[in-house]
């Protein structure tokens, strides 16, 4: 089948908009043309006539697709961290449908003179933009910034289609006052950055603790619940408190962290600066579950609702970093992630289900208005999957 012009969702069971404000929509019908959500409404008052793909949701979930806001991709559907092919498409299995490169430091031999670290930046945009494993929305190309860099070379990098800067830190530059000169140029050209926060993650980082965090300035605190190890509570909340950056919490640190930040943000009422990641692959291997499992931990652990919880992993991440995901509504991507509960897990409903801090199941992912994968091979079987109508 050619990819679908016109794509209609209908018979959802609960619609989540991935908005905080308004996470649950009155709506069982979405849909999308060109892979761009057009209309989200009842079934009866939409113009459902010309389908070229109708899928019958089945009574199950329709959610944004997950974003995942702090890996490290390589080359392709392989990390040779881990030795691991098809890592992408089994995160895509997990529901996420976009990822955020924080730089591509596990390339063997990653260069780290100014020639080397560019060319390999562009090249890392330039082929996760030609392939895009299984679908997935890579967003990569994201140097490490080393000392030597000029301001001329942010504007070279910005002219080529690089976005953003690697985890400042996990290059030569460590310090705060220099970082913070080299994420400025990095904004004056329209690249986003963040930073790796906490003690060294792989033999070769170091410490980056608040002061370094706060003078770098960086768009978004990276792990700020480490990568792995933490910093000291008091270091955390004040993060939380001193700055308006994004505040990015990832599976692959700690999780007690992770609820402090949670706490704080909740206590100076800036839920919205909230957004999830893995930080996959890592030494702690791939996290294919990451983000949901991240997600159960808030609902479970933190006091949340599942339905805000899921909004830190699409709609607040894709405000804080500027992406036409995470959202649905029209005008954004048509990037969907059909859930349901998993099979004999406790809860009366899905929500209730992952409140009590169990898994949902991924019945299919849509990218694009595209089917890019069915019933999940990673998560517990859902008790219902949507159905492409006439198969």
């Amino acid at each position: 089948m050619a990819d679908p012009k016109k794509l209609v969702v209908h018979n959802i069971g609960l619609l989540l908009s991935g908005r905080m404000e308004e996470p649950i929509l009155d709506a069982d019908c979405v849909i999308a043309e060109n892979g761009r959500i057009t209309q989200v409404g009842r079934a009866a008052d939409l113009d459902r006539d010309g389908a070229d793909l109708v899928i019958d949701a089945n009574g199950v979930t329709l959610a944004p697709g997950l974003i995942d806001s702090h890996v490290h991709p390589v080359v392709g559907d392989y990390t040779p961290r881990q030795q691991q092919l098809h890592w992408i498409d089994s995160t895509l299995h997990g529901g996420v449908t976009t990822m955020i490169s924080a730089g591509e430091v596990h390339m063997p031999g990653r260069p780290k003179d100014v020639v080397g670290l560019k060319a390999m930046a562009i090249a890392s945009q330039r082929w996760y933009e030609n392939l895009r494993p299984s679908g997935m929305k890579v967003h990569a190309g994201a140097p490490v910034i080393e000392h030597g860099l000029e301001e001329h070379d942010f504007k070279e990098l910005a002219e080529a289609g690089v976005k953003l800067l690697g985890e400042v830190g996990l290059g030569s530059v460590k310090d705060g006052a220099t970082a913070r000169q080299m994420v400025a140029w990095a904004r004056k050209y329209g690249m986003q950055s963040t930073i790796h926060t906490g003690g060294p993650s792989i033999p070769g980082s170091g410490l980056i603790d608040k002061d370094v965090v706060l003078e770098a300035d960086t768009d978004v605190i990276g792990h700020i619940n480490g990568g792995h190890s933490a910093l000291p509570d008091d270091q955390i909340v004040c993060l939380c408190e001193s700055c308006k950056r994004g505040l990015e919490v990832v599976h692959n640190g700690n999780e007690r962290a992770a609820l402090l930040t949670l706490n704080t943000a909740r206590e100076i009422g800036e839920l919205d600066r909230l957004i999830l990641g893995t930080d996959g692959p890592a030494g702690s291997g791939v996290q294919p579950l990451g983000i949901l499992r991240m997600i159960a931990l808030y609902a479970a652990l933190g006091n949340v609702k599942a339905e805000t919880a899921i909004c830190f992993a699409t709609g607040n991440t894709a405000r804080m970093r500027e992406l036409d995901v995470g959202i649905i509504e029209p005008g954004r991507a048509a990037d969907f992630v059909f859930l349901d509960q998993a099979q004999h897990a406790p809860g009366k409903t899905i929500l209730e289900s992952i409140e009590l801090g169990n898994l949902p199941g991924v019945g299919m992912t849509v990218i694009d208005g595209i089917v890019r994968s069915r019933r999940s091979r990673n998560t517990p079987p859902a008790n219902k999957i949507p159905l492409i109508e006439g198969e």
